[in-house]
């Protein structure tokens, strides 16, 4: 008898989900049907700023395999049609024909819940008037860049600064228009320390962006026309926009789900286990709708990135395709260029680090990514976090221009193997003056780390004393 496996949702984790178990299974034991809302599969949502500022010429690029290309290994990929119900006891699906016009039901025995995420809009009047875009689909991209192409745009607010606002921002004035960034927090990417975030926001005013920092967003007023015409904060300020943009993040899709009588955790995610399964049997989940825990932390929170959607999306296809994989959490590793500036973050912030309930010491090195007498060496800053006593490295945080950010990956392979600062410190890395110093900035702060370590014990044994 053939299986019939159900894939919710076409990119990232849904695909790898279907290819993974298509490749252990073929279609006389499994078959596969996936449904995706737009018209594109397995596409790069994190390139859309850079198609939107033309550094990305053909939204074709931005695909990495298309619905023929799934279909001819096997997957009956549906485009356009999107599921609008579940039904786990009677194990089918609901589906709208969104061209057609049809409904459809579609019966599973194994059901991939890969929904992905929603751009997060905050409760204020206006906020769902024309001219006010969310960035989250290959759809949501071309439809922003057929009306900054329409001629009649000048001023964009974006709410939110966030990582995909700012990377918008910037998309917006490379294109010459004016732009304004409003966010709630003192400093851009709150995700940063703000030390760091300071960086960040100067690079962004050399750009010739506004900053209104410190402010949320209270109300999105708009024209006779109906269409959004000026963003009002929540200190009154007044700000003209001909078109604005929602950067403020996104939340888990789980409204489906939810219905269905999934279990939903205190992220907002779904539930799932260490092999992508939710409580509900043979119902798997994986992608930005879904819980990662936190290996430093212990939270479970919920990270909309592509890389561990990929991920999660291969290790429930592995496991029903008949193998075992597991899906071992994640440290908050991310990584974005702001203009010239490149930025980086793992492990845990100081905030973070606090809410945690960790000790921890900081130590930062301001240096150049080669060798200071080598041509074209640029500065870079990185910071650590170490745990008082131990000197277990707990977080990293890096900012400076070409060549600095890809550093966080030594860190966050130190942070994942739960290496010490003194460890990190003995580390055998590559030296040659077009890419480091002969002390490579990493090796520099973990020295820095270990003498703060060091000096935080002698200070308690003084106390002691």
């Amino acid at each position: 008898m053939v299986e019939r496996l159900v894939v919710i949702g076409g990119d990232a984790a849904g695909m790898s989900a279907a290819s993974q178990a298509r490749k252990r299974r073929d279609g006389d034991d499994l078959s596969i049907v996936a449904f995706e809302r737009g018209r594109s599969t397995s596409y790069s949502a994190c390139g859309i700023p850079y198609w939107i500022a033309g550094t990305v010429t053909r939204e074709a690029d931005l695909i990495s395999r298309s619905p023929e290309q799934h279909r001819a290994n096997g997957i009956d990929v549906r485009t356009r049609h999107e599921v609008v119900g579940i039904d786990l006891d009677a194990r089918v699906v609901h589906v709208r024909d969104l061209d057609a016009g049809a409904d459809v039901t579609e019966p599973f025995d194994q059901l991939v819940y890969a929904a992905g995420s929603t751009p997060m809009r905050p409760p204020v009047e206006g906020i769902d008037a024309p001219g006010v875009y969310g960035v989250q689909v290959l759809d949501d991209g071309a439809d922003l860049i057929r009306e900054l192409d329409s001629g009649g745009v000048r001023r964009v607010v974006v709410v939110g600064g966030g990582y995909i606002g700012l990377e918008i921002a910037e998309a917006c004035r490379v294109r010459k228009l004016d732009v304004t960034v409003v966010d709630r927090s003192e400093t851009p990417v709150g995700t940063f320390d703000p030390d760091i975030g300071r960086f960040v926001a100067d690079a962004l005013r050399d750009l010739g962006i506004e900053l209104v920092l410190g402010d949320g967003v209270a109300a999105v007023e708009t024209g006779p026309d109906g269409r959004a015409s000026r963003v009002r904060t929540a200190s009154g300020r007044p700000l003209p926009a001909d078109l604005v943009v929602l950067g403020l993040g996104v939340r888990p899709n789980v409204q489906l789900a939810r219905a269905a009588g999934l279990p939903i955790g205190p992220s907002g995610g779904l539930v799932v286990d260490r092999r992508m399964r939710t409580p509900v049997d043979g119902v798997w989940a994986a992608g930005d709708c879904v819980e990662s825990v936190h290996r430093l932390s212990g939270q479970r929170l919920v990270v909309a990135l592509g890389t561990h959607a990929n991920k999660q999306g291969r290790v429930a296809g592995v496991n029903l395709g008949g193998g075992y994989a597991t899906f071992p959490g994640v440290i908050g590793t991310a990584v974005t260029k702001i203009c010239d500036l490149e930025v980086a973050r793992t492990g845990l912030s100081m905030q973070e680090a606090d809410a945690a309930g960790y000790r921890y010491v900081t130590a930062f090195v301001d240096s150049t990514t080669r060798a200071g007498y080598f041509p074209g060496a640029k500065p870079i800053r990185v910071k650590l976090l170490a745990e008082k006593r131990t000197g277990r490295l707990l977080g990293a945080q890096v900012v400076g221009r070409e060549g600095a950010a890809k550093r966080i990956d030594v860190l966050a392979t130190a942070i994942w193997n739960e290496m010490s600062v003194d460890e990190v410190l003995s580390l055998d890395l590559s030296y040659a003056p077009p890419f480091a110093p002969v002390w490579d900035p990493v090796l520099i702060a973990a020295r820095k780390a270990f003498e703060a370590v060091e000096a935080d014990v002698r200070a308690d044994v003084r106390a002691e004393d």
